[in-house]
């Protein structure tokens, strides 16, 4: 038999539940992504990304959190420029699986991540790099 304790944790928990509302897989992403395996996966990203200083691509250095073409002395694309997002885990897993389907003309011809784990494991490590 359950007692009033039990049955009372179990409603506040539903109720907590049902307050803080569907959780999506993109807020979930952070949390699942490993910065480990993600800076195996972002050697893909090498050749045209560093966190150093700016390549063919920008300077990913603290890039989570900033806005889209927010790299200084990179030349972005217009369609980077006009883009108006801010790099937290959904936009940069949207571009990361498919970054001319995500901004339309943007210049880079990375073709993306197909694996949402490999996608979650390069934003973590991006995360790390802050």
């Amino acid at each position: 038999m359950l007692s009033f304790k039990k049955i009372t944790m179990a409603v506040a928990l539903g109720a907590a539940f049902v307050l803080a509302g569907p959780l999506s897989t993109t807020a979930m992403a952070s949390s699942d992504g490993d910065a480990a395996l993600g800076k195996k996966v972002f050697n893909k990203c090498k050749a045209c990304h560093s966190f150093k200083k700016n390549k063919f691509g920008p300077n990913l250095a603290g890039i989570y959190g900033k806005p889209a073409a927010g790299v200084a002395k990179y030349k972005y694309s217009k369609a980077m420029k006009a883009a108006n997002i801010t790099w937290d885990d959904a936009n940069l897993d949207g571009f990361l699986k498919k970054p001319k389907k995500f901004i339309k003309k943007t210049k880079m011809s990375f073709g993306g991540l197909k694996k949402e784990k490999d996608r979650k494991n390069v934003i973590a490590y991006l995360k790390s790099k802050m």
